[in-house]
C-alpha cells in the first residue's frame, strides 16, 4: 500500500537548514498496522505529514497504492488526499457549534452524493465507533473519549484506504486511551490500513509492527 525510498526532509534556519529525516525507507502492506514510534524531535510527525500528502519532501518517494504521490500537481494530490485518505490528531478539531453528525458529515461535503445518502453515512461511521444515539449532540456536550471518536468517524466515513493517526490517545486519560485504542484494534480487524505515530509504548502493542525513527533515521 505504500512504499518510501530514501526520503529526506530539511528545514531551513537561521544557521542554514535542519534535517528533521535523513533517509527513510519503508513499506507497509494493505491491511497493515504500523506504529511509528521515536522521541520528541525524530521525525515521526514529518513523516506522517508527507506519508499524508500534507508536506512535500525534499528528496525521495513515496508510492501509495501504485500513485507516486508527489508527482501529482497540486490539485490531483488534493484529490488523491480526500479519496485515500483518513486522519486522527491528538487535537480532535471538531468544530464546536456543528453536531457530532454534521461533523462527521464535513469530509463527504465535495463528494456528488444526496444529503440524505451523506446523513445515512455519517450516521452509520457514528454507530461504528460506537456513538449511536449521540447525533444530535455537540462536541462540548460530548467528553473527551467521546470527542475523538467522533474524529475517528469523520476519518473513516469515506472509507479511505489508508487512516493515519497523530498522537490520537495524548488528551486523554488511561482509561479513555484503552477505549480509543480499542476501537483502532477493531477498525484494523475490519481491514482498515493504520498507520499511528505514538511516543506511548503502551500504544505500540495494538499495532502488528513498530518503526522506530531516532533523529530522522529508520533504527532497527
Amino acid at each position: 500500500m505504500i512504499t518510501v525510498n530514501n526520503l529526506t526532509k530539511t528545514y531551513p534556519s537561521g544557521e542554514g537548514e535542519v534535517p528533521a529525516l535523513r533517509g527513510v525507507d519503508l513499506t507497509v502492506a494493505t491491511g497493515e498496522f504500523v506504529c511509528i514510534m521515536g522521541q520528541s524531535g525524530s521525525g515521526k510527525s514529518t513523516l506522517l505529514t508527507i506519508l499524508g500528502g500534507m508536506c512535500h519532501p525534499t528528496a525521495g518517494t513515496v508510492e501509495v497504492d501504485g500513485t507516486t504521490l508527489y508527482g501529482l500537481d497540486d490539485d490531483g494530490l488534493a484529490d488523491f488526499r480526500a479519496r485515500t485518505f483518513g486522519f486522527v490528531f491528538q487535537s480532535f478539531h471538531l468544530v464546536p457549534y456543528l453536531t457530532a453528525l454534521e461533523n462527521v458529515m464535513l469530509p463527504l461535503a465535495p463528494l456528488k452524493l444526496a444529503a440524505a445518502d451523506k446523513r445515512r453515512m455519517a450516521t452509520e461511521a457514528l454507530a461504528r465507533v460506537g456513538l449511536a444515539g449521540k447525533e444530535s449532540r455537540l462536541p462540548s456536550r460530548l467528553s473527551g473519549g467521546e470527542q475523538e471518536r467522533v474524529a475517528i468517524a469523520r476519518a473513516v466515513v469515506n472509507r479511505p484506504a489508508i487512516l493515519f493517526a497523530d498522537e490520537p490517545t495524548g488528551n486523554l486519560d488511561s482509561a479513555t486511551s484503552e477505549q480509543v485504542m480499542n476501537l483502532f484494534a477493531e477498525l484494523h480487524r475490519a481491514g482498515q490500513t493504520i498507520v499511528m505515530v505514538t511516543h506511548n509504548p503502551d500504544n505500540g502493542r495494538y499495532a502488528q509492527r513498530t518503526i522506530r525513527l531516532k533523529d530522522g533515521l529508520v533504527t532497527r
